[in-house]
C-alpha cells in the first residue's frame, strides 16, 4: 500500500518525479489505491514535463477508464487532454482543494452549503460568512459580488451512505459483511458502521480511503458540470 503521508507530502509540494516514483514502486494499480489523489499530482507533472509522468498518467488514467466511479472520467479526460491524446475538456480552470470542497457538499444539509471565491479556489462555509453577521461585521464589496463566486449547494449525506454499501461489497469476510450491514440500517448509521469496523484496523483504514477517493471524485464531478476543472494551487517547482 501507498505511504499516503508521502503521496501527500509529494503533490503538496509538487514534487512530480517522487510521485512518479512512488507510483512506480507500488506496481500494478486496482480499485483499491488512490487513483484520484495520485491522478492530480500527475496534471501538475505532465504540465512540469517530469520525466516519465506521461506513461505513469497513461497507465492511471486507463485505470480510470475501467474503474468508471463518479469523477473518474473528468479526471482521465484532464490527463489525456494533456497526454494530447484527446481534446481538452472545455472547462475553466480552477484551484480548488477537492476534499474542502467535498466537506462543503457532503455535510449536514441543515448547516451546509458554501462557496467557491473563483479568485483563488478557496472554499468557504455558510457558517462563516453568517458568523461574520452575527458579530456585526460588515462584508467586504467583494462579498457582495455574484461574478466572484460559485455557490455550492448542500447535498447531505447520500452518496456517503452508497459508499459504506458499496465498501461492503468489497469484504471478502461474510460475517463483519453481515454485521456492518445490519449497522446501516436506520438513524445512527454513520455512527453504527463506524464503531463496528473500528475493531478491525486494517479494514478501517481501508474504508478511509474508500470513503475519501469517492468523495473526491463526487466533488470533481459536481465541479465539472459547473464548468471547471481542478488545477494545482502552487506555483510550478523549479527544476
Amino acid at each position: 500500500m501507498f505511504d499516503m503521508a508521502q503521496l501527500r507530502a509529494a503533490i503538496h509540494q509538487r514534487n512530480g518525479a517522487k510521485l512518479v516514483a512512488l507510483v512506480r514502486a507500488e506496481g500494478a494499480l486496482d480499485d483499491g489505491h488512490p487513483l484520484q489523489m495520485i491522478g492530480d499530482g500527475l496534471v501538475a507533472a505532465l504540465t512540469d514535463h517530469v520525466e516519465g509522468a506521461a506513461e505513469v498518467a497513461a497507465a492511471v488514467a486507463a485505470r480510470l477508464r475501467d474503474r468508471a466511479w463518479m469523477g473518474d472520467d473528468e479526471l482521465a479526460d484532464q490527463l489525456e487532454s494533456r497526454l494530447g491524446t484527446i481534446p481538452a475538456p472545455m472547462l475553466r480552470p480552477l484551484a480548488v482543494d477537492l476534499e474542502e470542497l467535498a466537506m462543503v457538499l457532503e455535510g449536514d444539509p441543515a448547516s451546509g452549503g458554501g462557496r467557491i471565491d473563483l479568485h483563488n479556489g478557496d472554499v468557504v462555509p455558510d457558517v462563516a460568512f453568517e458568523y461574520l453577521a452575527e458579530i456585526g461585521q460588515e462584508p467586504d464589496e467583494d462579498d457582495q459580488d455574484p461574478d466572484r463566486w460559485l455557490h455550492v449547494s448542500c447535498e447531505g449525506s447520500r452518496g456517503g451512505y452508497r459508499d459504506m454499501e458499496r465498501f461492503i461489497d468489497t469484504l471478502s469476510d461474510a460475517r463483519l459483511a453481515d454485521r456492518l450491514s445490519d449497522a446501516i440500517r436506520g438513524r445512527g448509521a454513520f455512527r453504527r458502521f463506524k464503531d463496528v469496523l473500528s475493531n478491525y484496523s486494517e479494514e478501517f483504514t481501508r474504508w478511509h480511503g474508500f470513503a475519501d477517493e469517492r468523495q473526491r471524485g463526487r466533488a470533481r464531478a459536481w465541479l465539472a458540470d459547473e464548468g471547471y476543472c481542478v488545477v494545482s494551487k502552487r506555483a510550478p517547482s523549479a527544476g
